[in-house]
């Protein structure tokens, strides 16, 4: 069985190399950065550790895309633009979440909502202009 600390380290470097980047990668993605340094991490560690996470709230699932699923490390409020055509998860830091939508929940369902998610699906401007060439 594996030292606590050694788990730890793993731990720590998941959410490190998560939270170092917006490009919203899957547990693939983690793996690949971390397995030169991490030779004995194992792609089941990452999707463990990647469960905790969402489980308490430290990082979200931005759900499935192009069949994989897709995490973000900020867990701010914000919105997220994918393309249908290349898969990309773009943040759109400009936008804000309308509070207007999480009352209109609230008051609809009569509970209380804990977090929105706002996800815009379409082409983006790459892929456009690659139709268009």
């Amino acid at each position: 069985m594996e030292p606590v600390t050694k788990q730890f380290k793993k731990r720590n470097a998941i959410l490190a190399c998560l939270k170092s980047t917006d490009s919203h990668p899957s547990a693939d993605w983690i793996y690949a950065q971390l397995k030169n340094e991490y030779p004995d991490i194992s792609l089941g560690t990452v999707y463990r550790n990647l469960t905790l996470f969402k489980q308490q709230g430290m990082i979200q699932s931005l759900g499935t895309v192009g069949g994989v699923e897709r995490f973000d490390g900020n867990t701010d409020p914000h919105v997220h633009f994918i393309c249908t055509g290349c898969d990309s998860v773009i943040d759109l830091p400009q936008m804000e979440v309308p509070q207007s939508l999480c009352s209109r929940a609230a008051e609809d369902t009569g509970g209380r909502v804990a977090a929105c998610q706002l996800t815009f699906t379409g082409t983006c401007q790459s892929c456009c202009l690659r139709k268009t060439s």
